[in-house]
């Protein structure tokens, strides 16, 4: 609430962002916080069915109360109270509400004896004394927000202000008192806020006739000329004694004493005029703040910095692009070294007839910018190295400048998704991945079964078979070849229709799960049946499904000593020889067989990774399933 400041432009009551905090600010020198109450609606239909009365009276009730139990004298700001009700069409970005500041109507006359400019009534040592006073009183925290005071007048031309509360001291050899507020008017008559401030003295301290000052200022300096000094007086009100009396009560905008507001009249804001992109990014992401409101431990800022690197840009690659932005992700990398042709037109959801024959982490990118402005997106067209397939040395310099740029890539980025097209393809990211300690998140689907799984956290630098918070190490999709099924090999061209999205949707919602756990990286692996507090679901290492079956299970598999691409053995080498050891195992392909003791394509029976007839699970969360 503001006083006037302007000879031609009332104060106002703002509402604002803040005044839906929790903890509102401070009063400040320039305005007061007054109580008040917002209803905001669902829809139009719940709009325009509010009981306006109900809710007027129920506010207007709250002031009378406040003024019999004496609450008003500890907090003189309880008579300015209002109440906003509203619509906020969120679609349409059209806010519809109407307002009242609830007012007692006493049920007795009250005569204005006089109503003269402040200047007019005070001799010239009052006034510089009044003006000092108020300075002094406007700037002292402790007084800034009391926007209804006592001003004594005494006969040297002193002045002194009290607050209400020091009633008791009000009785004195003082000359005049008048009885202060902070007028919002700018007008040649008082502001609406003196409505209540009779009914208070009337109510509480049985006053019948009062001289009151009607307090402006102009440039943050008293304005005596324009402030306001009147006389009323008013009989005491009939009948205001009874336990279950409440007065009349006015106060929606245009209303007068003696009225029923017959219609809501909404009062439209318009929110096009703001920016075009801004407006745009607000709509794309309304549904997640609406999430937000049901869950609060959503985070959309963790969700928008989140730096994403997509390895793959075939069906799997474009729906997870796509769903990523959906969740609110604005910085994509996306790298694919395949160009658009034909086939891909209908299976690939983001491309057009005009991109075939272009590369797809060039075709990929506008149609994300299209989707979405506001995401920062940048397609590199590059070839993964793959283990066992010599170069030649014509080529060798090539394949070196994308080992170090695809080893740059995952540096800067929070998550990879692994969606390229060849298993062999994902062995090198996966294994930067466990050396720089990144989630990654594997999705690969076959015929008719997919396979969702996220990597678990990296053996830290002492190469430890525990992660950083002491857990069993989760394996990678290297770690895990004999958990997956039997039928599932990497081929998006003959996959049913739909399996591609379900596996792409699932991954997506599985990299949003662990970006909210508490432990990230280092949560354990949960299994179907389990009871969580998490509110996005259970977090699972592995899910395993299929169509044919209408079957998902979920599968723990810690690491395994001689996984190829995440175990001790191949990240010490890793880290000790650096590119040089990729290459080995590019050119030689035998390398990473000697290294591990495992060939490339079967794991050895006797180190065949399987379920444990028990594995490390909270039994007291175990639902009876």
């Amino acid at each position: 609430y503001t006083l006037c400041a302007h000879p031609k432009i009332p104060g106002l009551v703002r509402l604002s962002s803040k005044s839906l905090e929790a903890s509102p600010p401070f009063h400040s020198r320039n305005n007061c916080i007054v109580p008040r109450t917002l209803v905001n609606t669902n829809n139009m239909l719940g709009f325009k069915n509010l009981d306006v009365d109900l809710l007027l009276k129920e506010e207007g009730k709250r002031i009378f109360y406040d003024i019999l139990s004496g609450k008003i004298e500890e907090d003189p700001t309880l008579l300015l109270r209002f109440l906003v009700i509203s619509f906020v069409d969120l679609k349409n970005w059209k806010v519809y509400y109407d307002v009242a500041f609830p007012s007692l109507v006493l049920n007795s006359k009250m005569t204005f004896l006089r109503l003269h400019s402040a200047s007019e009534v005070l001799s010239q040592e009052e006034e510089t004394s009044l003006s000092k006073s108020m300075k002094v009183w406007r700037d002292s925290n402790e007084t800034t927000g009391c926007p209804f005071f006592g001003v004594h007048i005494y006969s040297d031309s002193s002045v002194v202000i009290r607050q209400l509360k020091c009633w008791k001291g009000y009785s004195g050899d003082h000359q005049k008192l008048l009885f202060g507020f902070y007028d919002h008017g700018h007008q040649d008559y008082p502001g609406w806020a003196l409505r209540n401030y009779i009914a208070f003295l009337s109510l509480r301290w049985k006053i019948e006739k009062v001289q009151f000052l009607c307090y402006r200022e102009r440039r943050g300096e008293p304005d005596l000329e324009k402030s306001l000094i009147g006389e009323a007086s008013f009989a005491a009100p009939h009948g205001w004694d009874g336990s279950d009396y409440v007065p009349e009560i006015i106060g929606w905008e245009g209303e007068k004493a003696g009225d029923r507001k017959k219609e809501k009249i909404l009062k439209p804001i318009d929110l096009d005029s703001l920016n075009p992109a801004s407006q745009d990014e607000e709509k794309q992401v309304m549904h997640l703040k609406l999430m937000g409101w049901r869950h609060p431990s959503l985070v959309l800022n963790k969700l928008r910095s989140a730096r994403c690197l997509v390895l793959g840009a075939g069906a799997l690659g474009c729906e997870v692009s796509r769903l990523l932005m959906t969740w609110g992700v604005r910085k994509l990398t996306v790298v694919d070294g395949g160009c658009v042709a034909i086939p891909d037109i209908v299976k690939q959801s983001l491309y057009v007839d005009n991109d075939c024959g272009v590369p797809r982490a060039t075709a990929i990118v506008p149609h994300l910018k299209e989707r979405c402005p506001a995401v920062e997106v940048e397609g590199i067209q590059m070839e993964i190295p793959v283990p066992g397939n010599p170069v030649s040395k014509t080529k060798m310099s090539s394949v070196l400048d994308n080992c170090k740029r695809l080893q740059a890539l995952v540096a800067s980025s929070d998550v990879v998704f692994l969606l390229t097209d060849t298993w062999e393809s994902r062995w090198f990211p996966t294994l930067l991945c466990a050396n720089e300690n990144k989630i990654a998140i594997t999705a690969a689907s076959g015929y008719d079964s997919y396979l969702v799984m996220r990597h678990g956290a990296g053996p830290g630098h002492n190469l430890s078979t525990e992660d950083a918070l002491g857990h069993q190490r989760l394996g990678c999709c290297f770690c895990n070849d004999s958990t997956s099924f039997v039928n599932l090999v990497l081929n998006e061209t003959v996959a049913l229709p739909g399996l591609t999205s379900i596996a792409s949707g699932k991954a997506v919602e599985l990299f949003a799960r662990i970006l909210h756990h508490e432990e990230g990286i280092h949560a354990p692996g949960d299994i179907a049946g389990m009871d969580t507090e998490h509110w996005l679901g259970l977090l699972p290492h592995q899910m395993q499904g299929s169509l044919p079956e209408c079957a998902l299970s979920t599968v723990i598999g810690n690491s395994s000593n001689d996984c190829n691409a995440c175990s001790n053995g191949v990240l010490s080498e890793y880290r000790r020889e650096g590119l040089d050891f990729i290459m080995k195992a590019i050119n030689q392909p035998t390398y990473l067989k000697d290294l591990t003791g495992v060939s490339n394509n079967v794991i050895k029976l006797d180190t065949c990774l399987t379920l444990p007839v028990s594995f490390p699970v909270n039994s007291g969360k175990l639902s009876s399933v």
